[in-house]
């Protein structure tokens, strides 16, 4: 059986980000702990080693294999700052369009830093991440 890798956990947010080298990245690192809290109204968690979530749901596909995941988040990585969105929406992509500095993927947006972007759309695309997953996996 699969067993996913990425799980919530009891680790601390505030000692991940304080453990992030660059300075920079730890303060932008607190500045999107700020904008997704406000933005989600969930207290960030833990997922996995290296992953900021805000809220949860349950999953199962057709395949049988099912479990838990952050309903978006976000991760200060070393070489850029995933963060995890539901980039491959209609209504996501014409968000990314006013964005500002950003490569995505389906499922992760990466960017250098918060100065980069317009925190505004940011918070658009975190209401679309979340309403997405809620209608598509209800609970």
């Amino acid at each position: 059986m699969y067993e996913p890798k990425t799980k919530e956990t009891d680790n601390s947010v505030i000692e991940f980000i304080e453990q992030v080298e660059s300075p920079k990245k730890r303060q932008d690192a607190y500045e999107l702990l700020r904008i997704f809290e406000e933005t989600t109204g969930y207290e960030a968690r833990m997922w996995g080693p290296s992953i900021i979530g805000f809220g949860s749901y349950h999953y199962k596909y057709a395949s049988g294999h099912e479990g838990d995941a952050a309903l978006t988040g976000f991760s200060p990585r070393k070489a850029k700052i995933s963060l995890y969105l539901a980039a491959q929406l209609p209504e996501t992509h014409e968000l990314l369009e006013k964005f500002g500095k950003h490569t995505a993927a389906k499922g992760c947006v990466y960017i250098n830093k918060v100065a980069d972007i317009d925190v505004e759309v940011l918070r658009d695309l975190i209401r679309q991440t979340v309403k997405f997953v809620r209608e598509t996996y209800p609970d």
